[in-house]
């Protein structure tokens, strides 16, 4: 029978011992709402998401939950937590393997998630990915179908419940293990691998509906604000020494240039290789040398938005070198290119930082990339100066935080839909193109006829040069002649005139 089959496979990874199958047989009875097994009536898929599936349909039918979205995820969360180590044994696990290689802990960690459908892989395999070659290398693209629309009926339902403030976001540590509510991820099946991270408790865990290959999350055990402070480079340099297989990277703290969650501080990582990480020096900025700090190797990255990319072999050197920037930046304006550090008391200037760590003839080399940022608005831009600008808005009008900052764009879901109605407007069939959608569409129109053959790719590659220019919008000292000479000039204020080469 079906519970039989789950259970079985449970078996068959390693997750179990023969010697818990009645004791997890009659869990899964519970949670089915059943007091005996039953003949399932046909045949299911022995794959263990479609017999999950499976699971589910019957324990709405025998009335166990509702047919919620939510209420099914929660369910299905307990349902797998069934085959889940503890988290004391997770990470006992993890750092045993640790001390072969961080890449077998962390694999050893990544496969767990995967397997207990912590990490939804097949929603995450719905999202339309795609790359488009820019004089900046190769943009990744994503229409993010991953994330289901919540049910009317939850949202009625969770208007309904009484508020509760626990956990206190998302990220905080007590998620491990938590049930969920209508308006709360489940989490019954989470685990956090616990660490240490400059004398701080820290955790690991993965995302639910990864971005990228490894897409992890580092997090304080404390619930705290975001900061970019000398503490934040020295924690990304600590776990990237830690972890030398991923990068690690912050959000900006400040509104507009930050990410959706600035309550708990918190960073994110992974085993991918972003277009920023493989963009050149510019051809247009000499190689710098510091001479406060000569064992740091000081370059501007040929990217839309503004990038300083550091070098060293020292932590602690490319630590204070990164932290000097930081403190020049903060206090910084440049009327000419219209950078404005402070309205009144509002402070406008902060640093989206990334920390990768390599192998380089057998040294261990840290990379810091430092992204300038700036949230000021004005009138003629009051969504932010820096930030997509209204012409853009009908394909992206969220921040642009870090993951975005590196090359990768997560555009909405209502793009799928929106850009098949563009491609019957540009081939002069009946269609329903949002209005927003015109004066873009007409542009493209003019360029030529288009068939049901090319339409679809052609759209793409347009919604890539889009992107670029999001990125560009978003950069602070523009890849122009101005914004060249804007950018020495900063430059210079950090490192001095002299040291420059």
């Amino acid at each position: 029978m079906i519970v039989d089959q789950f259970v079985d496979i449970a078996i068959e990874n390693g997750e179990i011992d023969a010697l818990d199958r009645v004791y997890v047989t009659n869990r899964l009875l519970d949670l089915l709402g059943w007091s005996e097994k039953r003949a399932a009536a046909e045949n299911v898929a022995a794959d263990r998401l479609s017999l999950l599936d499976r699971l589910t349909e019957l324990a709405i039918e025998s009335g166990a939950i509702g047919e919620t979205l939510a209420e099914q995820e929660i369910w299905q969360s307990k349902v797998m937590d069934l085959f889940m180590p503890m988290p004391s044994q997770l990470n006992t696990e993890f750092w045993e393997l640790y001390k072969q290689s961080p890449r077998k802990a962390t694999d050893y960690f990544y496969a767990v998630s995967k397997e207990s459908d912590y990490i939804k892989t097949r929603s995450i395999a719905k999202n339309i990915e795609y790359r488009v070659k820019t004089e900046y290398g190769e943009l990744e693209m994503t229409i993010n179908l991953s994330k289901p629309e919540k049910d009317p009926k939850q949202i009625a339902m969770a208007k309904s419940e009484q508020e509760v403030s626990y956990p206190l976001c998302a990220l905080c540590v007590e998620n491990e293990g938590y049930a969920g509510r209508m308006d709360f991820p489940a989490r019954t099946n989470h685990r956090i691998i616990r660490m240490r991270v400059c004398d701080e408790d820290w955790g690991l865990q993965y995302s639910p509906y990864a971005y990228y290959d490894e897409h992890c999350i580092f997090l304080s055990a404390e619930h705290r604000p975001m900061v970019i402070n000398r503490g934040t480079f020295e924690r990304l340099v600590g776990i990237t020494a830690q972890f030398p297989d991923y990068f690690v990277g912050s959000n900006a703290d400040l509104p507009i240039v930050g990410g959706s969650i600035l309550s708990h501080d918190h960073y994110q990582g992974g085993a991918h290789t972003f277009a920023m990480a493989k963009a050149p020096v510019h051809k247009e900025f000499p190689g710098y040398h510091w001479a406060e700090f000569p064992d740091v190797t000081v370059d501007i990255v040929k990217w839309p938005m503004s990038v300083i990319r550091l070098r060293s072999a020292s932590a602690t050197e490319i630590v204070a070198a990164a932290d000097a920037i930081l403190q020049k930046w903060i206090g910084y304006s440049d009327d000419s290119v219209d950078i404005l550090a402070y309205s009144g008391e509002e402070r406008h200037n902060t640093i989206t930082p990334i920390a990768s760590c390599r192998d380089v003839d057998g040294e261990r080399v840290f990379e810091l990339a430092l992204v300038l940022r700036n949230n000021r608005r004005t009138t003629e831009h009051p969504d932010g100066l820096f930030h997509p600008h209204a012409t853009l808005h009908h394909i992206k009008k969220e921040n642009i935080g870090l993951i975005e900052v590196m090359g990768l764009a997560v555009l909405p879901p209502r793009l799928k839909p929106e850009l098949e109605e563009v491609a019957r407007y540009l081939m002069d069939q009946p269609n329903a193109m949002a209005a927003y959608h015109l004066e873009w569409a007409d542009r493209l129109k003019a360029t030529g006829g288009f068939d049901a053959e090319t339409v679809t790719e052609f759209l793409r590659q347009e919604v890539g040069k889009v992107f670029c220019q999001v990125l560009t919008d978003a950069g602070v000292f523009k890849d122009t002649e101005t914004g060249i000479q804007a950018f020495k000039r900063f430059i210079e204020t950090v490192i001095g005139t002299e040291d420059a080469k």
